[in-house]
């Protein structure tokens, strides 16, 4: 194992690769102990500590920690990730922009850029109503207009300096950026989240319990990254046949091989837009106007109350908009059409479908059955977290749903969850382990091209999963 990490170090393009990687990463943690000016750091950490089962636990984890000490880079990468949702959506049902994403490299470029251009913007709209909301909480030491532009300014210039650092990282450096940058936070935090779990061991948290909770814990997370790491590594296999056709003297085609169709296409990104979008509701409980006694509580603060973490109401949406966006992310990054359309021209076909038409259905047929496992494995991954950090309150449904019946009958732990860290979900564990397989892939790639050995024991790459820019 430490001759195939050597060998890293033998090619001098990969070697400055990685450790391009490695000094972006460190500018990154670097810039994460960097305070915005004008908070009351202690006040904040006691809030996040209230509240790190919920919405906010969920956006420190993308920011890698910077929001609980609101760092210049508290608004973390999830800016961006708002903006490639809303343009992914709009190449769907805006035609102008559906064609230009057809324009090959040169559209690609063009959408791009309008997404650096929307994550400015949404930057500068959360950066505003984060420093509202730091005023009206009392998280701040001087408050005043002043404040309120200093906070912008600074949380906006950290929220670009993190896209670019991710943009240069995937250009120049091995993996995709962005999601290396959600690794290093998630994986940052590792620590203290092992910590907190054995404090809760020594003091015996879980009552007699504890030491049988712990074990189960610890089996739990060993499975579902065997898990992950089995699903991610998937793939349904279609069977192609090339006819025999002759090409000047040669004679081309006669081979058989396979179509893969992954079954998890597309990675952990139906995740990240399910929750991203099912936080804007969240986001709104924090404004004035829709606490408890102000103008717009009365008309939404029930239905805001029910898409809280850990509601039967937001769990359901949670569960909806995963399986919509894993079909939506595959829509958007396999054609049945197009690869139909390939494999006749070059003379390939699918033994017993005839070409065209027919092979298309069935490439579109198979991959529906294939991306539905994904989409279910991806909820069943999504839940653990729900479950072990807040539990499902489903003694809160209405009485004809049952409400009191799971109030008698349900044990609590499944109601209130079991107050661990949110390292240990199941979200965190899928982004971890497919960056890693990502970046391994690529590393390896980069080695068999050069005539070196990977790093598995056999010829075979291992599978990366389908990351995002």
């Amino acid at each position: 194992m430490f001759e195939k990490l050597a060998n890293i170090f033998r090619v001098p393009d990969l070697r400055r690769r990685v450790l391009f990687t490695l000094a972006m990463l460190a500018v990154y943690r670097l810039g994460s102990h960097i305070p915005t000016p004008g908070i009351n750091g202690d006040a904040l950490k006691a809030a996040f500590d209230s509240q790190k089962g919920g919405l906010l636990g969920f956006y420190d984890l993308f920011s890698g920690g910077n929001l609980r000490r609101l760092t210049i880079f508290a608004l973390g990468i999830m800016p961006y990730i708002t903006s490639s949702i809303i343009l992914q959506l709009l190449t769907v049902v805006w035609e102008p922009l559906a064609r230009m994403q057809k324009e090959g490299d040169l559209g690609r470029r063009k959408i791009t850029q309008w997404t650096r251009y929307l994550t400015l913007v949404l930057s500068l709209l959360q950066s505003m109503g984060i420093g509202f909301t730091l005023q009206s909480q009392g998280f701040v030491l001087t408050q005043g207009t002043w404040f309120i532009v200093m906070t912008m300014i600074t949380l906006t210039t950290g929220s670009i300096f993190i896209m670019w650092l991710g943009e240069q990282i995937t250009e120049r450096g091995i993996g995709n950026g962005m999601s290396l940058l959600i690794f290093s936070g998630i994986v940052v935090g590792l620590p203290r989240a092992v910590y907190e779990l054995y404090k809760k061991a020594a003091n015996g948290d879980w009552g007699q319990f504890t030491i049988p909770a712990l074990a189960l814990l610890l089996v739990v997370m060993v499975l579902v990254v065997a898990f992950i790491v089995f699903m991610e590594r998937s793939e349904r296999r279609i069977p192609v046949q090339y006819a025999k056709r002759v090409v000047g003297r040669r004679i081309m085609g006669g081979q058989a091989t396979h179509l893969p169709l992954r079954v998890n296409s597309g990675g952990v990104m139906p995740v990240i837009f399910a929750s991203s979008l099912l936080s804007i509701p969240n986001m709104l409980t924090m404004a004035p106007a829709f606490k408890n006694g102000g103008t717009m509580f009365r008309y939404f603060g029930g239905v805001l109350e029910q898409l809280k973490w850990g509601e039967p109401l937001y769990t359901a949406l949670y569960a909806a908009g995963i399986i919509f966006f894993a079909y939506f992310y595959v829509s958007i990054v396999f054609n049945p059409a197009d690869v139909a359309d390939n494999m006749r021209k070059h003379g390939g076909f699918i033994p017993g479908i005839r070409p065209g038409h027919r092979t298309r259905d069935y490439i579109n047929e198979v991959l529906t059955r294939v991306t539905l496992v994904g989409g279910l494995y991806l909820l069943f991954i999504s839940l653990i977290p729900e479950w072990m950090i807040a539990g499902i309150h489903l003694n809160q449904l209405p009485v004809w749903l049952g409400g009191r019946i799971f109030e008698q009958f349900t044990p609590g732990f499944i109601l209130h969850g079991l107050s661990v860290s949110f390292y240990f979900g199941g979200t965190s564990l899928l982004i971890v382990v497919g960056v890693a397989m990502d970046t391994v892939n690529q590393i390896e790639s980069q080695l068999v091209m050069r005539h070196y050995e990977g790093f598995t024991s056999r010829s075979g790459r291992i599978k990366g999963r389908k990351t995002w820019g």
